[in-house]
């Protein structure tokens, strides 16, 4: 009895051993894959996450220093960068439809493909820059008061777009290259050029702006001027990184006869890109031109809080951008289920950077506040207001970007933000923001906490659409960029 009893324990201890190394060994295995995208996560989010600060310091420099120089400076450069906003629309939707092929085809390790992606892409960017330099220089002042019947606001404002319209022509290669660089690898040495631009743009502001080293006072022209100079200072950084022969680059037979079967591709994946920022940015202006008409005081709290905002969601943006990378590669190499994966574990992600975002809002309020001194007595009040709203709209910020300009559009699954914001902005929000300020006439915070509900609404559909998974696709197919005389 009692060696059946010891077999017994033996066999029961023995299972009980062999369990536990099994789950031990899945836990290891479970931490590995969690290292490894966390790993992979933070390579790509950091870098992006940096430059989209640095960028974000530029306009608060910008704001910061010809709020110096008065309310009314910092109003009209506020609504003169909306052309460029608007611009950079169309580089959202064109890098966007970079990535969702250039991503895949990294992902397979076909190079080729990727620069056949780069020059298709070009081709159109360069069209588009050369329409805003010449809308800029040639009727600037047409163009400000789309944004506001303010007089005193047009004649600065249109000064401003002469000069730096000139940035339009350096952007139209410099940014798709950039997108071009974190999709192949280069995400760190992408942020230290497009980085290295703003140091020069934040140097060169106060330079110009207030008359340092002998230079003359140019105030709203000077902060042009800088911008101008940074953006070819980029643009020759990036013509000297294509100058490398191991890296992809731009050449010159692919510029002339894009590969047809890859032009149909990023056309059919980014025409409903572009459509999307159109109708979203378009709408988001269409915020600017609601609060351009409520009053200097709130177009400048409303520009404040946009800048602080932008600031802010840096690293949320960064998660976005890299989460389309990243999945797009899993989904280029065949798996499907790692992609899901990591879907799953970037809304997460999202969500909880979006609140720690909020949360760091509110907290650098008191700080903002010294930074806006020079504004009106009811300005400050309206900007107290506004980043309270701005610190919960975060939170649905920080999600769609990641949901649906990231892991959507990884998988070619381009549509779906296309139909939600344009239901969202025109069908809801924008109609119901103008009768609140135009016809009910209601108090500008109760206008902008309106306009900023667009995220929060579109949230229930975007999680419906995630759960049915059409974005689990690889969208690479075999000899890709082979019609063009490659080698």
């Amino acid at each position: 009895m009692l060696d059946i009893r010891c077999l017994l324990y033996y066999y029961y201890s023995s299972a009980k051993i062999n369990r536990q190394g099994r789950d031990g060994m899945k836990y290891r295995e479970k931490a590995k894959r969690n290292g490894e995208f966390y790993k992979k996560l933070f390579a790509l989010v950091m870098p992006i996450a940096m430059q989209n600060l640095m960028s974000a310091i530029v306009s608060a420099s910008d704001a910061l220093m010809l709020g110096m120089q008065g309310q009314t400076a910092l109003s009209a450069v506020s609504l003169a960068t909306q052309v460029s906003f608007v611009l950079n629309l169309f580089y959202a939707a064109l890098t966007i439809g970079a990535t969702v092929l250039a991503a895949q085809y990294w992902g397979k390790g076909d190079r080729r493909a990727v620069e056949q992606v780069l020059a298709i892409v070009l081709r159109l960017s360069v069209i588009v820059s050369v329409l805003f330099f010449l809308a800029a220089v040639c009727c600037p002042k047409l163009l400000m008061r789309i944004f506001t019947n303010g007089t005193e606001l047009i004649a600065p404002g249109a000064s401003y777009l002469r000069i730096v319209s000139g940035s339009y022509l350096c952007m139209g290669v410099s940014q798709i290259y950039l997108c071009i660089m974190k999709n192949s690898g280069r995400t760190m040495r992408s942020t230290i050029y497009g980085s290295s631009a703003v140091v020069i743009n934040l140097i060169l502001n106060a330079v110009f702006i207030f008359g340092l080293c002998g230079f003359p006072v140019m105030g709203i022209r000077g902060a042009a001027l800088a911008t101008l100079i940074a953006r070819i200072a980029e643009l020759l950084l990036v013509l000297s990184e294509n100058r490398k022969e191991e890296v992809v680059r731009i050449r010159l037979q692919y510029l002339r006869a894009p590969d047809s079967a890859l032009k149909k591709d990023y056309i059919r994946y980014t025409t409903p890109v572009l459509a999307n920022e159109l109708v979203w940015g378009c709408g988001f202006t269409m915020f600017s031109v609601i609060m351009g008409h409520l009053g200097s005081d709130a177009v400048a709290a409303n520009s404040i809080a946009n800048i602080v905002k932008n600031i802010i969601a840096c690293f949320c943006l960064g998660i976005g951008a890299g989460s389309g990378i990243i999945v797009g590669n899993e989904l280029g190499r065949g798996n499907l289920e790692k992609a899901k994966e990591y879907g799953r574990k970037l809304c997460r992600i999202a969500l909880a950077a979006g609140a720690l975002s909020g949360i760091v809002l509110l907290a650098l309020s008191p700080v903002i506040f010294l930074f806006a001194s020079n504004l009106s007595l009811l300005a400050k009040e309206y900007l107290k207001g506004m980043l309270l709203i701005c610190s919960y709209y975060l939170i649905g910020k920080s999600i769609n970007s990641t949901v649906v300009a990231g892991i959507f559009c990884a998988g070619g699954d381009t549509k779906f933000g296309l139909c939600c914001d344009a239901v969202t902005m025109w069908v809801i929000i924008i109609p119901a923001g103008a009768i609140a300020a135009f016809v009910l006439k209601l108090p500008v915070l109760w206008v902008y906490f309106w306009l900023n509900l667009d995220e929060f609404v579109k949230l229930p559909a975007v999680y419906h659409h995630y759960k049915k998974y059409k974005w689990v696709k690889n969208l690479t197919v075999e000899n890709a960029g082979m019609d063009s005389g490659q080698e």
